[in-house]
């Protein structure tokens, strides 16, 4: 049947309404759904900036532990400085009474001659936060459909995401605990729980419960030449309240290359509790 001319007219212009329509949907579809960050193409990794979590900038309340201003922290790289090891600032008003009676023991300790143990130190796995606090080594990740693999490059530690899904009904707490995540536009949300207490917060060796809970939100900034991961932690039998941080960290170009942490576990000078197989396993 052919349509008559006011008839040709209405379908005309109802196209010409439909292809202006599509032409503005598209972009405001096409930003509402952003590609998935790219975290690991051309064999890039990330080397952190500066040596602690800081405070998340615009964000009131907690943030994490700092030095003791008494006792502030000199790096292995500060020339013409003897290093130090980090000790805690206990007047953190968020610590609660047992975590800083145990970190006021930790610290009496090491102000009179012995080892602050740190994972990195010990080849022992670091947990969460933990992990960001990781130094002298890029961190790489391998992303697929279901799982984000985060590798701190010089002792193979490895977390593992799981996308898309939720968290086990009752985790059976391990090092790393259960990492559950999903991309919201550019942004990786980790979310961690069932984490055991044998690892620290920090590298002021911050204890913490079974109870801990983190949230983390990993994110490309400064045209994909820094990473950053904001975090909230959250440990009610640690913490009076929940509080924030950020660690950042710059894009390098090279190979992961295989480093075994405890391979070289004798220390002339100190023991560092690395730990050792009472025989060799092949």
């Amino acid at each position: 049947m052919r349509m008559g001319i006011s008839g040709e007219r209405g379908f005309v212009a109802a196209l010409r309404i439909g292809l202006v329509c599509a032409a503005l949907t598209a972009p405001a579809a096409a930003q509402q759904n952003p590609p998935v960050p790219d975290f690991s193409s051309n064999q890039v990794g990330w080397i952190s900036i500066g040596e602690n979590l800081t405070a998340l900038p615009g964000v009131s309340g907690p943030g994490p532990i700092y030095d003791d201003p008494r006792y502030p922290y000199v790096p292995n790289n500060a020339a013409g400085r003897q290093p130090t090891f980090r000790i805690a600032d206990l007047g953190n008003p968020n610590l609660k009474p047992w975590a800083k009676e145990r970190m006021k023991k930790d610290n009496d300790e090491v102000l009179a001659g012995k080892i602050a143990f740190t994972p990195r130190s010990s080849c022992m796995p670091a947990g969460v936060p933990g992990f960001m606090t990781y130094l002298g080594g890029p961190v790489y990740f391998v992303q697929s459909s279901k799982e984000v693999l985060i590798i701190y490059a010089p002792d193979q530690q490895v977390r593992r995401v799981y996308l898309d899904v939720p968290h086990s009904a009752h985790p059976q707490p391990s090092w790393y605990g259960e990492s559950v995540g999903h991309y919201e536009g550019d942004t990786l949300v980790v979310d961690t729980i069932g984490m055991n207490d044998k690892t620290f917060i920090d590298g002021y060796r911050t204890p913490h419960t079974e109870k801990l809970h983190v949230l983390e939100r990993w994110k490309l900034a400064e045209a994909g030449n820094t990473l950053q991961v904001s975090m909230t932690v959250d440990d009610p039998d640690t913490f009076y309240r929940p509080w924030s941080a950020i660690r950042r960290y710059r894009r390098v170009r090279q190979a992961m290359n295989e480093e075994v942490c405890a391979e070289n576990n004798t220390a002339h000078f100190a023991d560092y509790h690395i730990p050792e197989a009472n025989k060799p396993d092949f």
